[in-house]
């Protein structure tokens, strides 16, 4: 990150005109459109403004941005809008939190498609929402009615509250991260869904299957795999795996969102693993990041891509 290049955030910046009801992406220095800003986003969670860093900076670019701050917090807007701005440092031991401005609401709920969601800030790399897969979200949401749904690698459920909210009959979740689920099943409750048709599955996926199976078969299955997690999930060896038995949990005409997010696998690695693997389940369409995801190699960002299976 070079400070020079601040100058662009800061034209950037300047020209944003959504301070919305809804979570937004307001700079993605990730798409690698912007030389010198690769390792920087910033976000808008409903007044609080949230910078991060993905590489650890220089003591003059740390300087350059708070001295930018200091002067957007002189644009009208911002002074009627932000009552925060908070700087994420994500490569950082902890990822600390600095506040540059206002004071840290650790706990931040957010408005997504019209859904609500807590956020975590200050505690952990991960604040509990993905924003970048808003559309798929929404996909869901659009197409869950009376379905039963399986949600693998569930996190903090954003896909099983689009799935109730779209009016699903049942959705099961599954993550090895209790905590995670915990908070999932608080975003349920502040959208005020019935969590009777809900499942929360803190349990490693292989040793699980079993479960899994009596909860089905399902009519759409959703694979949000992490690139790795230690100890339990390898992308490269360990997605085709699930993709060999993913048949035994269809039900005939159901639908797979199976995702990757490693900007050094394109979409083909998915579509040509599911042929080896499951090639009853054929590939349908890629779906849109949001428009303020864009990336200069369209198969560097997250790639969500639908399959279905049977006839539909």
């Amino acid at each position: 990150m070079t400070p020079a290049a601040l100058t662009t955030l800061d034209q950037h910046i300047r020209e944003v005109s959504y301070f919305g009801d809804e979570v937004r992406r307001l700079f993605h220095g990730r798409g690698r459109f912007y030389p010198g800003l690769e390792q920087l986003t910033v976000d808008w969670l409903n007044g609080q403004i949230l910078i991060s860093l993905f590489k650890e900076p220089s003591v003059e670019f740390i300087d350059k941005l708070t001295q930018l701050v200091d002067k957007w917090m002189k644009i009208p807007i911002w002074q009627e809008q932000v009552r925060s701005v908070l700087l994420h440092h994500r490569s950082r031991q902890g990822a600390p939190m600095d506040v540059l401005f206002g004071e840290l609401t650790p706990t931040q709920v957010v408005i997504e498609n019209g859904l609500k969601f807590s956020l975590d800030l200050g505690l952990k790399q991960n604040n509990g929402l993905f924003l970048d897969m808003r559309n798929g979200r929404k996909w869901v949401m659009e197409n869950a009615r009376d379905k039963n749904v399986l949600n693998l690698f569930a996190y903090t459920c954003g896909f099983s509250v689009a799935a109730i909210a779209g009016g699903a009959a049942q959705v099961v979740n599954l993550d090895m991260a209790k905590a995670a689920l915990s908070k999932g099943r608080d975003n349920h409750r502040l959208n005020e869904h019935d969590t009777d048709k809900v499942k929360f599955l803190g349990h490693d996926l292989f040793k699980s299957w079993g479960k899994l199976k009596k909860s089905g078969p399902y009519d759409l299955v959703i694979i949000d795999p992490p690139t790795f997690q230690k100890g339990s999930f390898a992308l490269t060896k360990d997605y085709k795996k699930i993709l060999r038995r993913l048949p035994e949990l269809l039900k005939s005409n159901a639908y797979v969102l199976a995702c990757v997010n490693d900007p050094n696998l394109e979409s083909q690695f998915l579509i040509d693993e599911m042929l080896e693997q499951a090639p009853e389940v054929t590939f349908v369409t890629r779906l849109n990041n949001p428009p303020e995801f864009v990336d200069n190699n369209i198969e560097g960002g997250l790639k969500s891509l639908l399959f279905s299976y049977g006839k539909i």
